[in-house]
């Protein structure tokens, strides 16, 4: 199995890109000797500091400072004083966008993982029986082990990354829908900047 590290000039790309590219892309987190996999099934993007939804919206502070920063930098908060929530920084410096990672595909326990034998199960969904779904950006810092302490990580390290396995999702199947949790945004309460892979379940 062949993977690549996605690389800086992967995230310093319009954030609406990528959050659609990392669909299909692979989180991990290498702790110890142990490596915990997932497969990004869910994205939601924040573009800027006129997108209200954003924390970036309130302008530049000791929080949000790394959203200013260089792209593929790790933002992680906490919410609702329990839960974790994992960014990745896009475009260029000082100007704040990030998508956050709402979803992945699990290969825990030793079950099945997204095959990239053949270029026929290269395009297959992630709609496999045997195969472990855990939506909500909390569940999934959860499952990584995400936590604080990788707020203003470089992505491009060794010690947790994306990496492009060869899996490739058909455009038919990414979904677009409102962002969630942001009614208080106003206009940008409506923007379908949250993109999602169909389950044929």
């Amino acid at each position: 199995m062949s993977s690549k590290k996605l690389g800086c000039n992967f995230y310093n790309q319009k954030t609406l890109q990528v959050a659609q590219k990392l669909l299909g892309k692979f989180l991990v987190h290498k702790i110890g000797q142990k490596k915990i996999v997932g497969m990004i099934t869910e994205t939601e993007a924040y573009c800027g500091p006129k997108d209200l939804a954003s924390h970036a919206s309130r302008g530049r502070t000791p929080r949000t400072e790394i959203m200013f920063g260089q792209p593929g930098y790790a933002y992680v908060y906490l919410i609702y004083g329990m839960y974790y929530c994992f960014n990745i920084v896009t475009e260029r410096k000082n100007y704040p966008a990030a998508v956050l990672i709402r979803g992945i595909i699990s290969d825990q326990r030793g079950r099945r993982r997204p095959s990239h034998s053949s270029r026929q199960n290269r395009r297959v969904l992630p709609d496999q029986q045997g195969l472990d779904f855990i939506n909500g950006p909390g569940k999934v810092c959860r499952y990584m082990k995400i936590d604080k302490k990788l707020n203003g990580l470089d992505l491009t390290e060794n010690k947790f990354w994306v990496e492009n396995r060869g899996v490739r999702i058909k455009k038919p199947t990414i979904k677009k829908g409102k962002r969630i949790g942001v009614d208080y945004a106003g206009k940008y309460k409506d923007k379908l900047w949250r993109f999602y892979i169909k389950n044929k379940k």
